[in-house]
């Protein structure tokens, strides 16, 4: 499967599984590693986690989905 992916994919993936890995962190500890970077780059870390999700879940779309052919009249 990684091998069928192009690089934003690839770049994706990795970051949502880091992102996965860091809440799930925070969410068993309290510890929110984000924390120290600072606000501004912490928020800067969770919007590129959640365009990275939003990426992929668009690819995901687009694999599912069976291709239209529109006819025309």
């Amino acid at each position: 499967m990684l091998k069928e992916l192009d690089l934003y994919s690839k770049i994706s993936l990795i970051t949502v599984i880091v992102g996965g890995i860091l809440w799930g962190l925070a969410g068993l500890t309290g510890f929110y590693l984000t924390d120290l970077f600072g606000g501004f780059l912490g928020r800067i870390l969770y919007i590129a986690v959640g365009v990275a999700a939003g990426w992929l879940c668009y690819q995901i779309y687009l694999e599912k989905m069976p291709p239209t052919t529109s006819t025309k009249l």
